[in-house]
């Protein structure tokens, strides 16, 4: 019998579900039963997290029997070593160009029925307004990639350049874990806020400042960082 692969990175798309949940509610108690109700990981994955981010240092187990639970004792670390390992470049992009000035408003009819999301200076904005920038960028959830973009293109008479461009579809990388976490700001759909956070800390022209002062208004109005 082949031997069970063992789970090793907790910042893979499944396994951030359990860290993007507990960073929601620091403060909580936390059973495994609380993450595999999501349908979205199983007991076993749930279990294995846990386990690591115990060993990590980032939580701390309870162990009490069958009232045994486990608190987040170090989201500001965990946080640290997240963006140590992820970059907005592990996503798939496709760039291309439009002239007209009102393309994030023919982007949102034309994209009504699918499910998609703003993020980086595009999506932070609408909480700061920090920086001026004519580029888009937009996580785009779906089974048929090629054929999609292709309709989507058509439809809006995006130009594919030598180079560049300022519409930018992304393929997620965390292709589970950034859908589950929508937000909505001015009618537009919005990766969570710690998405935004890890998309933008790393990403030039700006990206870490923008990251900062994000950070810093959702502190200011007592709104939830994660």
């Amino acid at each position: 019998m082949a031997k069970k692969k063992k789970f090793k990175n907790l910042f893979s798309d499944k396994a951030s579900i359990v860290i993007r949940i507990m960073l929601q509610n620091p403060d909580r108690e936390w059973v495994v039963r609380d993450f595999s109700s999501t349908g979205l990981l199983s007991i076993g994955l749930a279990q294995e997290v846990l386990q690591l981010m115990e060993i990590k240092g980032y939580i701390e187990r309870i162990k009490k029997g069958p009232k045994s639970f486990s608190v987040l004792t170090n989201p500001e670390k965990l946080i640290t070593d997240w963006l140590k390992w992820y970059h907005f470049e592990k996503n798939e992009i496709d760039s291309y160009y439009s002239p007209d000035e009102n393309i994030l408003k023919k982007l949102k009819s034309a994209l009504k029925e699918q499910d998609y999301a703003l993020t980086l200076h595009s999506g932070a904005n609408l909480i700061t307004s920090f920086v001026r920038t004519g580029d888009i960028y937009l996580y785009i959830k779906t089974e048929n990639w090629e054929k999609y973009i292709l309709r989507i293109r058509q439809n809006l008479g995006l130009e594919e350049l030598v180079r560049g461009g300022n519409i930018h579809f992304i393929d997620p990388f965390y292709r589970n874990s950034i859908f589950n976490e929508i937000q909505i700001i001015d009618d537009y759909p919005v990766v969570s806020n710690l998405q935004l956070y890890l998309d933008l800390y790393h990403f030039q022209p700006r990206g870490r400042e923008h990251a900062e002062y994000l950070k810093k208004i959702l502190i200011t109005k007592g709104e939830k960082f994660a």
